[in-house]
């Protein structure tokens, strides 16, 4: 995938797209039952959220309207992702309790001590170095608040193989991907505690290949209407790549979640 004419990767042919495929406001897969797997016996009602990656903005309408945040902040790299944020977090009535901001790469622009809750949903791949970004987080979360991710991640820290390196070029979307102990270890070196991980691998593993099939089957006619025959055609490689590193275990969504100590 490359960029489109305004310089962006996620165009709006590709958000749609993957909202064809995941569904309405949703940039990665599982929709708002995975988001329930991630959240699960965490509490961020009334709680100052930042979501690192909002991409589309369904996420943030759900961690306000469902989970009940006091307020959430969106933060993402590009214009088009942000501006369907804004137009989801105004139809779904909670303007008032989401907003966004486009940032650039590199320091988050909060002051210390800002969130309660720092989350992302598979957006920190675009993000090559972990340990600084965990730095970040740290920094910007009150003492006592959580770090609440997935990712998707490469199950070493070695070179790459052929086959992931094909599904990667495939993707064309400059992904930083490392390791759930590279992750862990950028959290344990900021002084995170509880660190856990997570494996997300045999769920998605299976249900990519749903996706797959739905993508050349009943979901097909319709995203070549929307989009055109060469743009679907392409994201069935895209998906046709990735099944045999998620079969091989190299490519391993995962779970993340730490704790920023009461006293620092």
């Amino acid at each position: 995938m490359s960029a489109d004419a305004n310089g962006e990767l996620y165009g709006q042919d590709l958000i749609g797209m993957l909202e064809h495929v995941w569904g309405d406001g949703f940039l990665s897969p599982g929709g708002p039952e995975e988001v329930a797997r991630l959240l699960a016996g965490a509490d961020i009602k009334n709680k100052a959220v930042l979501d690192i990656g909002c991409g589309a903005g369904g996420i943030d309408v759900l961690l306000a309207k469902v989970y009940g945040a006091a307020y959430v902040t969106g933060i993402d790299v590009e214009d088009t992702v942000i501006a369907n944020a804004r137009k989801r977090v105004q139809e779904a009535g909670v303007g008032d309790r989401v907003g966004f901001v486009k940032v650039a790469p590199g320091p988050l622009p909060f002051p210390p001590g800002t969130f309660d809750i720092v989350f992302s949903k598979d957006s920190i791949v675009h993000i090559p170095d972990k340990h600084a970004l965990m730095r970040e987080v740290s920094r910007v979360l009150k003492p006592g608040g959580w770090f609440i991710a997935s990712d998707w991640m490469i199950g070493h820290d070695n070179e790459p193989s052929a086959q992931m390196k094909a599904y990667i070029t495939a993707e064309g979307l400059d992904f930083g991907m490392a390791s759930p102990s590279r992750y862990a270890d950028a959290l344990s070196a900021s002084q995170f505690a509880d660190v856990s991980t997570e494996s997300r691998n045999g769920w998605y593993r299976e249900r990519a290949k749903e996706e797959l099939a739905a993508m050349k089957g009943e979901l097909y006619d319709g995203a070549v209407a929307k989009f055109g025959k060469a743009f679907v055609d392409h994201n069935i490689t895209i998906w046709s790549n990735m099944l045999p590193v998620l079969e091989s275990g190299e490519h391993c969504p995962t779970h993340i979640r730490a704790r920023k100590p009461k006293q620092s």
